[in-house]
């Protein structure tokens, strides 16, 4: 049983404590029916828990409350006593102790439990239908949680008997859909607080004016449009929580509530903020209209309101924002809305909050004196407003990602300024300080600065260095050629990022004393000045991407008790191979950060479903390790058994995920996890197309591809923030949203695996998308939240663009996201795509490839016997590449195979010879199969020897390994051509395919280099068809994990594998494949006449009565095969 409180998962341990245990002799009942049994038996808080050994760990127990029984002494039994709860139908469990020391240790700790008078009781998420009957025996209850229950009304224990607890003063029935108010709950006089949250409430009774004691009352997201007016007289009421609900405006009903300083109203349907309903409520100071539908704004008149303090109207729609008439407003949250112009009032303002939107400007009046934190980040302000710099006490300022150009001097100046935030602007210089400043954090990241001042770090006119407290200084992203050498002048600073400039001469920062941190990866250093002894305070270098920088051995080893250093690695040696095309390589990056754990896992499978496919994933459990460790494990098992029941790839990746969190079990009840799936297989939809890639995700995981050097994202993020649609489902599904944004305080991700106990708000389903993949594919990149939260898709595709190694290029993606401050653990998966022209396996380019493109063929087959030998049933797997089919079918097949056949001439079966073509240049659809080489395990049913019982000597190249014979065949497959043109069949061969000749053969299958040679089987086209068909694939063969399939009657008298040979994980094959030097059975033109000649002889010598054995001779067999 999982028990939540407070929105957060409590174990066990942490609500009940362990008294005593032991495995003793235990008697259920009163009376002598029962027999004694070895039990466990614990005393654990207020019960008794009893169970047996073996199923103790598997939850099988009986729980007998002691609060209000009695425990008795058993005299017909030594050392023994009977534990009886209170009741009517009381229930009894005798325990027979071994020593008199454990006989009176469990007396006196049972006696102290039953005289025990408990006030707090904790019965959340145990299914309860009706409040359990000891409890009643109970008066000292004064707190009651029965959260995530399913309590019935009327019921002998339902809530209309709740006001027996004449103690009672908490009570929280939250989530438990009751749909009414249950009114007898009003009779409780005592009740202080109360939680109804989340039972679909549409209205409240008259009747709840009765809790006159009433202290805090909860009624969070259910359906309420009104408030009675009954609910004013509850003059003790402090706290009133009607979020998420229908409100279209405030309740009249708050002028009353004299005691309430608090108006939330988050997640409601008001459009229309009116200040003059606030004005007449002089009691209220802290409004909250987070997440509402607020797009104007309505003041009556002109008279200021002096009560207001807070205000938070995040995630709304306003355009244009004026509280100027707020004269006492300290604190201002107004994120995420669409405003252009924003005018407050600057008495009492003390902190604001106005990142993402579009302001252009903010007008403040007077000069707030009191401010100390401004954050105008993301909006299109091209300069800091003026009264920001005259702000005397201002802390923190953060204009990043704005349009600046230049940054006042005034700022600069500040004497109370600790933090600047100025990165992702337009600035070119830096103006030159004069006096010392107290800056602690300096970010100029992503700027146009080409240089900085020299008298940036130099000594001020108070002989005090102008940055002399400065901590952290940011200068990546820029064009910086050097850095002053008067930074050594910042004996304070410990983190130094400057990646990405055009630095040649490394700075003086090696003497620093508290230097901690050092990133000057992807620059221009040649080389490094390093003073006699590194500062122990180092802990990380970062000198990657610097091209030109050669380390000694010397330097290397001063560097070596650095905890991380970070340099390019030499490129390995490869040796020349006569093919080393690929079609995608991967390389993998995962970074821990400031954590003490690393709670972010991927998947990546180069060669998938037998190297037809790749799947790559990445996991992000956020605070928890356990979900994505399981997701990696499992996911790709999963996807391929759902690849096999559905070729659709919105059903197969929906049934993965889905599938996927059922696996998670009571992992996922309390824990989550953000999943992305990418699986790149054959495209079978787009003939023109080689590959396609299928994305399938949920949370906020994400994978762009680049396609021509421009970013295409693949998923889609599914957080409160970024997720308008997904917000507004959880607010009609009535989710508690706090004020940080997530879901019961929980998480901000509406879409996740796990997390169960929080359905329907979170949800499993993913967002799936498909695309062909074409030649201008370079790459796929697949990161977690932390990468791209600082990473924009554009900056991290020509980042990694032109890095030959995908490794060198993932581990650049999470060193760049760390330097832009990323503290959490930050994953990036890199992926280079080879669909290209250097990747065609085509015989016209003169390369033979296998790998992914190639779906190398390998049939399992024996030489036909002959017509007079009795055959015997045996299991084929066969696996072949179609250029017919649109669409890779994937089973395997078990048959008996059949002597009769009919047999064709090959008068029309000459075909020319086509060019060998790969996955990026499919040939026109035509009938012919390709050749494929293979190689097999086959059971001889004919000799021991591996003979025929007409064979003179063994056939070079065969194994004979007792039984079994090893050989190395291979099939032809072309269309049948006038099949009603061959010549007649012998008398004594049954037609079993006559069927087939009314509807019209499709393709036959040839054997080539046998003494059938010159056979044609015909195929149905309804059969064929029916054979591509996933429904029906069962009823002609069973499907391998290889993806082989064989037909079953179109293979009769070609093709017998030994049923008692191993199944292997490498597959049935024994042999490894060879490749052909050629692709299929091929007549010179000026042989076709004698060729033709001669397989009208053989055919004519069929028809001729059969030789006696003694007399018969046969030519030997040739083979172009290995053989």
């Amino acid at each position: 049983m999982i028990r939540f409180y407070g929105e957060k998962p409590c174990h066990m341990d942490h609500l009940d404590r362990i008294l005593l245990s032991g495995i003793y002799n235990v008697r259920k009942g009163k009376t002598q029916l029962h027999k004694w049994a070895e039990r466990l038996v614990v005393l654990c808080g207020t019960c008794l828990i009893v169970s047996s050994v073996k199923d103790c760990q598997t939850g099988k127990m009986h729980i007998l409350p002691l609060v209000g029984g009695k425990i008795e002494e058993v005299k017909r039994r030594q050392y023994s006593l009977a534990f009886s709860s209170a009741g009517a139908q009381a229930q009894t469990y005798h325990v027979s102790f071994e020593t008199l020391a454990e006989y009176q240790r469990w007396q006196r700790q049972a006696s102290k439990v039953v005289s025990q008078r408990i006030s707090t009781v904790d019965l959340s998420c145990y299914s309860l239908e009706e409040v359990p009957e000891h409890l009643f025996y109970s008066q000292d209850i004064t707190y009651l949680n029965l959260r995530h229950n399913f309590m019935q009304l009327e019921r002998p224990g339902g809530l209309d008997t709740l006001y027996k607890f004449s103690q009672l003063k908490g009570l929280n029935l939250s989530h438990n859909k009751l749909g009414l108010f249950p009114i007898l709950l009003c009779e409780i006089s005592t009740l202080t607080e109360l939680n109804l949250s989340c039972n679909g409430f549409r209205d409240l009774p008259s009747q709840i004016g009765n809790l006159l004691n009433l202290q805090t009352l909860c009624l969070d997201g259910n359906f309420l449009t009104t408030l009675p007016e009954e609910l004013g007289n509850l003059q003790q009421l402090s706290s009133l929580g009607i979020s998420f609900n229908n409100f279209s405006q405030i309740p009249e009903v708050y002028e009353k509530l004299t005691m309430l300083d608090k108006v939330v109203m988050a997640g409601n349907c008001l459009e229309v903020l009116n200040l003059g309903v606030l004005n007449r409520m002089n009691h209220i100071k802290h409004v909250d209209l987070r997440m509402n539908h607020l797009k104007t704004m309505v003041i009556e008149n002109l008279e200021g309101n002096k009560h207001i303090t807070h205000v938070d109207l995040r995630d709304n729609r306003l355009t244009d924002l004026d509280l100027s008439s707020l004269c006492s407003l300290e604190q201002l949250h107004c994120e995420r809305n669409q405003l252009r112009e924003l005018t407050l009032s600057g008495f009492s303002l003390r902190t604001l909050y106005a990142s993402s939107n579009r302001l252009t400007a903010v007008n403040v009046y007077p000069v707030p004196s009191l401010l100390t934190s401004l954050d105008l980040s993301r909006n299109l302000l091209e300069c800091v407003p003026d009264w920001a710099c005259e702000a005397k006490k201002i802390e923190v300022l953060d204009v990043s990602y704005n349009l600046l150009t230049e940054v006042p001097i005034r700022i600069l100046s500040s004497l109370s300024l600790r933090k600047l935030m100025l990165g992702h602007n337009h600035v070119q210089n830096l103006p030159t300080l004069v006096e010392h400043i107290p800056l602690e954090v300096l970010d100029l990241q992503h700027n146009a600065l080409t240089r900085l001042p020299d008298t940036l770090f130099s000594k001020a006119l108070n002989k005090l260095n102008k940055l002399e407290q400065l901590e952290e200084l940011n200068l990546s992203g820029n064009k910086l050629k050097t850095i002053p050498t008067t930074i050594a002048n910042c004996k304070r600073l410990h983190t130094l990022v400057a990646h990405s400039n055009n630095i040649s001469i490394f700075p003086e920062i090696l003497q620093l004393p508290q230097i901690q941190f050092v990133d000057l990866s992807c620059n221009d250093l040649t080389e490094i000045l390093i003073p006699e002894a590194l500062p122990a305070t180092l802990q990380d270098l970062d000198l990657t991407g610097n091209t030109n920088l050669v380390l000694e051995h010397k330097t290397l080893d001063i560097f070596s008790h650095i905890t991380t250093l970070k340099i390019d690695q030499k490129p390995l040696p490869t040796t020349d191979s006569t093919v080393t095309s690929t079609f995608w390589s991967h390389g993998l990056a995962e970074m821990a950060g400031q954590r003490n754990k690393l709670c972010v896992s991927a998947l990546a499978m180069d060669n998938f479903a037998e190297g037809v496919g790749a799947v790559y994933g990445m996991f992000d459990g956020d605070r928890n390790e356990e979900l994505p460790r399981l997701l990696q494990c499992t996911m790709a098992d999963v996807l391929l058994e759902e690849v096999q029941q559905s070729t659709n790839d919105t059903v197969f990746m929906a049934n993965t995920f889905l599938v996927s969190h059922r696996k998670l079990g009571m992992a996922g009840q309390k824990l989550g996890s953000s999943a992305l799936l990418c699986y790149i297989r054959p495209d079978t939809a787009d003939p023109a197309s080689s590959f396609s890639l299928t994305v399938a995700n949920v949370g906020t995981c994400q994978a762009i591809l680049c396609r021509g050097g421009k970013p295409v994202p693949l998923s889609k993020v599914f957080s409160l923030e970024q997720d308008p649609e997904e917000a507004q489902r959880v607010k009609d599904q009535k989710a508690i949203i706090t004020e940080d944004n997530k879901v019961n305080g929980v998480t901000c991700c509406t879409r996740m695996l796990g997390c169960t106990y929080l359905y329907p708000w979170i949800l499993p389903k993913p967002h799936i998308s498909s695309t062909p993949l074409t030649i201008q594919d370079e790459l796929l990149i697949l990161g977690n939240k932390a990468l791209w939260e600082h990473l924009s898709y554009t900056e991290a595709v020509n980042a990694v663009r032109h890095v030959q190694d995908p490794l060198a290029a993932a581990k650049k993606l999470c060193t760049l996201a760390q330097s832009y401050g990323c503290q959490d653990n930050v994953g990036a998966m890199v992926v280079y795509l080879n669909i290209g022209e250097e990747g065609c396996t085509c015989e016209m380019n003169g390369l033979t490839l296998p790998g992914p493109v190639g779906f190398a063929s390998t049939t399992s087959i024996k030489d036909a016997p002959k017509p007079a030998t009795p055959s015997s049933s045996s299991g084929i797997a066969s696996e072949f590449s179609s250029e017919m089919s649109t669409s890779e079918v994937s089973s395997e097949v078990g048959s008996t195979a059949s002597d009769e056949h009919n047999a064709g001439g090959l008068d029309t079966a000459l075909l020319p010879r086509p060019e060998r073509r790969c996955s990026l240049h499919p040939t026109p659809t035509s009938g012919l199969f390709q050749r494929q080489p293979s190689c097999a395990t086959f059971s001889s049913n004919q000799s021991d020897n591996g003979l025929d019982s007409d064979d003179d000597q063994p056939v070079e190249g065969v194994i004979t390994n007792g039984s079994k014979v090893e050989v190395e065949v291979d099939i032809h497959c072309c269309r049948g051509r006038d099949l009603e043109n061959s010549p007649p069949l012998r008398e004594s061969s049954p037609t079993p395919c006559s069927e087939e000749h009314a509807r019209g053969s499709c393709f036959g299958i040839r054997r080539q280099n046998s003494v059938n040679s010159g056979i044609v089987l015909p195929m149905s086209k309804d059969r064929m068809e029916l054979q591509k068909s996933p429904s029906t694939s069962c009823l002609y063969g069973k499907k391998l994990s290889n993806g082989s399939i064989v037909p079953l009657e179109d293979s009769l008298n070609l093709i017998e594998v030994a049923t008692e040979v191993p199944k292997r994980k490498t597959g049935y094959f024994a042999a490894p494949t060879q490749m052909e030097p050629e692709d299929q059975f091929v007549v010179p033109r000026d042989l076709e006449e004698e060729v033709k000649e001669q397989m009208k002889q053989h055919q004519d010598s069929r028809l001729e009565p059969e030789p006696h054995e003694e007399d018969r001779t046969e030519p030997p067999e040739e083979f172009d095969t290995a053989l």
